[in-house]
């Protein structure tokens, strides 16, 4: 049996898929979720094969999700996204549909990941969302999970980020919070007018900055409004200055 979970918040958009499935009964569709809380959870209740996902939704976004799930099922996007904006993902998705899309396209979409349902979507998918983090979608909060709940973060709120591990740990004023992707990622994410790389192991928010101190071997401390004291290294030292309009 294929396991196939349903997440879109158009009860219509749910119905075509559902008819257009029955094309192929050795899909079982495991659960149909109207938003990215309920996929989430469908996702670790079945571990399904494939999912077919919305991107625009109430609560969190398809890709917010995905960022979320830990057992990474092959995705096809079902969207109404503009077309011009998803083909940037589609080198990386399984497939993804335009709505309304006809049964034809549905079936050729299915029929190619049937195809190669041998091989792993996991890489692919890692991808799509390394992607995903150079839109504007993505750009204005980060989604966490913390115990078993979804916590967004607006960007405004961050103060700064720190290197950990195979993490980033972001500070707010609420404390701080481990994200498990890299700097790399919050470099191509975060508005660059509003946040800069200003050490191999730390982010900024020039909008926290009060001012900036010597330190030892030519490096800077950039001083916070929360009190925090960041390193700023030698080369991440003009960054600054020139985000700062020094």
């Amino acid at each position: 049996m294929i396991k196939a979970v349903i997440i879109d918040d158009e009860p219509l958009a749910r119905e075509v898929v559902k008819e257009y499935l029955l094309n192929f009964p050795q899909i079982t569709i495991m659960q149909e979720c109207n938003d990215g809380f309920e996929g989430l959870k469908a996702i670790q209740q079945h571990q399904p094969d494939i999912i077919f996902l919305d991107i625009q939704m109430p609560k969190i976004t398809g890709f917010e999700m995905l960022e979320l799930v830990e057992n990474m099922p092959a995705v096809i996007f079902t969207t109404a996204f503009e077309e011009h904006a998803i083909r940037a993902f589609e080198v990386h998705a399984v497939d993804y549909l335009l709505k309304p899309f006809s049964n034809e396209r549905f079936d050729k979409a299915v029929q190619k990941w049937l195809d190669q349902f041998q091989t792993a979507p996991v890489a692919s998918t890692t991808a799509l969302l390394e992607t995903a983090a150079a839109t504007p979608l993505q750009s204005n909060r980060v989604v966490i999970k913390i115990n078993g709940k979804i916590k967004i973060i607006p960007v405004q709120d961050i103060h700064y980020l720190e290197a950990a591990d195979d993490y980033v740990k972001i500070f707010t004023q609420e404390g701080n919070f481990l994200k498990n992707k890299t700097m790399s990622f919050f470099e191509k994410m975060l508005d660059p007018q509003q946040f800069t790389r200003v050490h191999r192991s730390y982010i900024l928010n020039i909008n926290q900055v009060t001012r900036i101190d010597p330190y030892e071997k030519e490096n800077h401390l950039a001083i916070l409004r929360s009190g925090a004291r960041v390193l700023v290294s030698k080369t991440g030292y003009p960054r600054l200055k020139s985000a700062l309009g020094l």
